[in-house]
């Protein structure tokens, strides 16, 4: 699952890919493929890093003890990774936002994560321009 609108509101500095926390009948939704990326970011809290308003949607077979849909997951990062995220959060501008989820060879639930900086107007402009030159290119070539 890719966050498009990501690369379209934010210029991506840095990636790291990071393990989270979950429960299982939310696995089973993301295999499913049901989950939105809509207004989900990621916060530093108390040395942690969570992603908030990451929407998976309940379980179609499960109970009473399905999953809340959106609440705050953890998730898992060294240190020093968290350190260089926190050095680089003080600077004005930047915030850090889930571009990818998916499941590695080891069949655990990753979550890309981008240290990204908000795109301007003009910016906008520009991407919608360089993806129509690209389509007009490939539609051309074959």
């Amino acid at each position: 699952m890719n966050n498009r609108q990501a690369y379209y509101n934010y210029h991506i500095e840095d990636k790291y890919e990071a393990g989270i926390v979950l429960l299982g009948t939310e696995v089973k939704s993301i295999r499913e493929g049901k989950l939105s990326f809509n207004d989900a970011f990621c916060m530093l809290d108390a040395g942690e890093l969570w992603v908030r308003g990451l929407f998976i949607a309940s379980y179609s077979h499960g109970t009473v003890n399905n999953h809340i849909e959106v609440h705050d997951r953890k998730l898992l990062l060294n240190k020093r990774e968290i350190k260089k995220l926190q050095i680089k959060l003080k600077d004005k501008g930047y915030t850090i936002i889930p571009l990818k989820v998916f499941f590695n060879t080891k069949r655990f639930v990753k979550v890309e994560i981008g240290l990204a900086r908000g795109k301007k107007l003009h910016d906008k402009r520009e991407t919608i321009k360089n993806r129509d030159i690209a389509k007009e290119i490939k539609k051309h070539l074959g």
